[in-house]
Order: structure tokens, then C-alpha cells, then sequence
């Protein structure tokens, strides 16, 4: 299931620690540097509803859970199935963000509802390995908020999909108030033409397979999708470096050229992917 890595995304930004520039005077605020030299973790676990593959109109739901932290300047977090660690410490004001990716891709594994996507070959598991760098700036709107420029970079090492992924992204986030957090972002998947073909055309064989309802079709690289997701995490314990919060996601993902007009999506699917994703997080 590719889109496990999606619903996860939410647990992954909860150990954001934030505060609103408009909490009263005279109170514990801690100030964006001291934020930023501040070792934290979160730990968050909840439920989501995906879609059954990747360019499916079917939907399942299933656990999801995330970690994210900070240690003597170093920020890890899990976004999905993929580990991010930027190895570059927060600076005030502007920041370069940068690191390594690992991950897995599960993108049509498993049992499928639909009755004929689920006659194709599974594909096997992607091991995607790779990196990240970008830029931030802090203190847009109020001294805790951040807009973020990132690219990332990933290529399966497994003998899957075996090529490059390429995925820039644009991430806002700033605190409503001392117990309410939101983060919105946008972003897009650029991918070859082996990636295309492994997972979105239909061979001679697979068309076999079905009994010719899927007709033979050879897709392209190049952008897959285009997304954009809302965060929205809200303290229990009154400050959101401290204690249990609960958190909510809502993402969608549109396919487009060669992946929307493969037969396994505009006969079987659908270009439009939800994700949609409740949990309860807790932070160190």
C-alpha cells in the first residue's frame, strides 16, 4: 500500500514546538532559540483511511504511527514508511535544511479489492534510499512560524521500480495559539519512465491476465502527481512541547499525463487520492 506512507505524514509533524505570538504578556514563552536548542520527541499513533493503490477508487483503513525529535541540533522524523534526518542544526531567522532519506515503497502489494487490478503481478517491495536539501525562513508572520523549500531525492536500490524519484515540496507551519497547531503544504512526484512502466502500463501479458478487459497501454515518466495536505494538532495538556495532543490530516493527491490516463486508473480508479488521518501523539 503506497499511500501508507501518506496518512503517517500527520504523526510526523507533531513534535513541531510552537507558539503563537499573540500569547499574554508575562508568560513562560520560550523564545525561538531557545526552541530550536531544545532536544524534544513525539511519538504519535492513530488511523486512517488510504486508498487500496495507487491510482485506486477503493479505500481501506489502517493503523498509522510516526516518531519525530530532535537531539543536540539534529531533527529525524518518520513521514510513512521513510526516515528524514537533517543533519544541519536550525538557525534563527533563515535556515538550510538538509540530509538523508530511507524508506520502503509497498505500492500494489497484497490482496486488492478491485477484482481485475488484483490479476496483475505483485510488485515487489522498493527500497528507496536518498537525500533532501532545502531552505526555511522563520518569523514570517510571528517568531514561531516557518516556510519551508525542499527537493527530495530517492532511488530504489530493491529490485523494483528501480530508478529516481524526484519530489519538491513547499511546507508552511505556524501555531493559532500556545495549545493549537496547523501546518499546510503542497508538492509534487517527477518520475522515469521505468517507474511509469513498472507500476501504471499494462503489458501484452497482463492484458492476457484479464481476459483483455485492461487493453495494453505503455506509460511515460515525468510528474505523476501533484498533492496538497492540511495539518491541524491541538494540545490536551495546554502547551504543545509537553504532553498529549491529538491531531487530524486531510491530503489530496491528483494524477496526471500517462498515470491518470493508464487503464488500471481511468477504467479500475480514479486520479483523485484522499488521505484522511485522526490520532493521539504524545511529546517528550
Amino acid at each position: 500500500m503506497r499511500y501508507l506512507a501518506g496518512v503517517a505524514l500527520a504523526a510526523s509533524c507533531l513534535g513541531s514546538p510552537a507558539f503563537a505570538q499573540s500569547m499574554p504578556p508575562g508568560g513562560d514563552l520560550p523564545s525561538p532559540a531557545e526552541l530550536a536548542n531544545k532536544d524534544t520527541i513525539t511519538v504519535g499513533l492513530g488511523a486512517g483511511i488510504v486508498p487500496d493503490y495507487d491510482g485506486s477508487d477503493d479505500y481501506r483503513i489502517i493503523p498509522a504511527g510516526a516518531v519525530r525529535g530532535k537531539v543536540k541540533g539534529i531533527s529525524f522524523s518518520t513521514r510513512g514508511l521513510y526516515l528524514f534526518v537533517d543533519v544541519v542544526p536550525d538557525g534563527e531567522g533563515f535556515g538550510i535544511d538538509a540530509g538523508p532519506i530511507a524508506g520502503v515503497r509497498l505500492n500494489r502489494r497484497g490482496n486488492i479489492k478491485d477484482d481485475i487490478v488484483d490479476l496483475l503481478p505483485e510488485r515487489n517491495m522498493a527500497v528507496e534510499l536518498g537525500g533532501f536539501a532545502g531552505i526555511s525562513f522563520k518569523g514570517l508572520t510571528n517568531p514561531y512560524d516557518s516556510l519551508g523549500f525542499r527537493v527530495d531525492v530517492v532511488h530504489d536500490v530493491a529490485n523494483a521500480h528501480q530508478s529516481t524519484i524526484v519530489s519538491p515540496n513547499i511546507d508552511f507551519s505556524t501555531p493559532l495559539s500556545r495549545t493549537t497547531y496547523v501546518s499546510a503544504s503542497v508538492g509534487a512526484e517527477f518520475v522515469s519512465n521505468k517507474y511509469a512502466d513498472y507500476y501504471f502500463s499494462v503489458s501484452p501479458a497482463d492484458s492476457a491476465r484479464t481476459a483483455g478487459v485492461l487493453p495494453v497501454y505503455n506509460a511515460g515518466g515525468g510528474m505523476k502527481d501533484w498533492k496538497a495536505s492540511l495539518l491541524l494538532n491541538h494540545s490536551l495538556s495546554g502547551d504543545l512541547l509537553h504532553g498529549f495532543s491529538v491531531f487530524g490530516l486531510g491530503n489530496y493527491s491528483r494524477l496526471t499525463g500517462d498515470f491518470k490516463r493508464s487503464p488500471i486508473v481511468s477504467q479500475r480508479g480514479s486520479a483523485s487520492q484522499w488521505i484522511g488521518a485522526v490520532g493521539l501523539a504524545y511529546t517528550w
